[in-house]
């Protein structure tokens, strides 16, 4: 991998400006159109160096709900896989992408034509935020995970954090060119880190991180949509 491609993952310069862009601008403008829930937290108190994020798709706010919902040590150098025929083919859309999250280019056949080695910048120290389902759900249920993300981390030794966003499909459904009006709950989700057993396969690992992706949205779902925005009151932990 050419050196200024691995130097604008772990480039500081380049992550103060990320740090700007995300938190001053994006964060801000998802927290006002929307009513954000974040539970979880601290079971990311031991994560370290390199992880990857595996969370369910169903909306363009997944992304920067994450994002913004994730401690700031966690964020800093977040790579988010982005459809290479979607987020990378404009040169706009591009550079954004880039700005905003730290972007590597996914080629949704499965092979990735564009020279940026997940599995090198996990080695590299930088963490990755990836959607199993390949694309965002058309009703908001979780659909199939492919088995990538779970084989990645298995062969990189890292841990696994799940992620279940909740009510974002509701928020922002596909095919909808901005939010819902009337500040919509949605809410991030945090499960315990997971790790590959010794012998799983993939598939085995794939369909645990899925399990508890699914757990965490089913316990939690009635405590973040259950009671109207206007009248809910967010504990100090849960704010952010």
């Amino acid at each position: 991998m050419p050196a200024t491609i691995r130097d604008r993952f772990t480039s500081r310069s380049h992550a103060a400006a990320r740090f700007l862009a995300q938190r001053g601008l994006l964060k801000p403008l998802v927290w006002s159109v929307t009513s954000v829930t974040i539970l979880g937290r601290e079971r990311l108190a031991n994560v370290e160096d390199s992880y990857v994020v595996v969370a369910n798709h169903s909306s363009h706010l997944d992304t920067p709900l994450i994002m913004g919902a994730l401690p700031r040590r966690l964020a800093r150098y977040l790579a988010v896989g982005a459809a290479a025929d979607y987020f990378f083919d404009v040169w706009r859309r591009r550079g954004l992408t880039a700005l905003f999250f730290n972007a590597f280019p996914v080629d949704r056949t499965g092979m990735n034509a564009r020279g940026v080695s997940a599995k090198a910048l996990l080695s590299r120290g930088v963490p990755l935020l990836i959607f199993p389902e390949g694309t965002r759900s058309r009703d908001g249920s979780l659909g199939a995970f492919k088995p990538g993300a779970a084989a990645l981390a298995s062969s990189a030794e890292v841990p696994v954090l799940p992620v279940a966003v909740i009510g974002a499909h509701a928020a922002y459904p596909r095919g909808s060119n901005w939010p819902k009006p009337g500040r919509l709950p949605v809410g991030v989700v945090f499960g315990e880190p997971l790790t590959a057993f010794p012998g799983e396969l993939r598939s085995e690992f794939t369909e645990r991180i899925r399990s508890a992706i699914l757990t965490l949205t089913e316990e939690n779902s009635d405590r973040i949509l259950g009671v109207s925005a206007t009248s809910r009151r967010i504990p100090e932990g849960d704010r952010s």
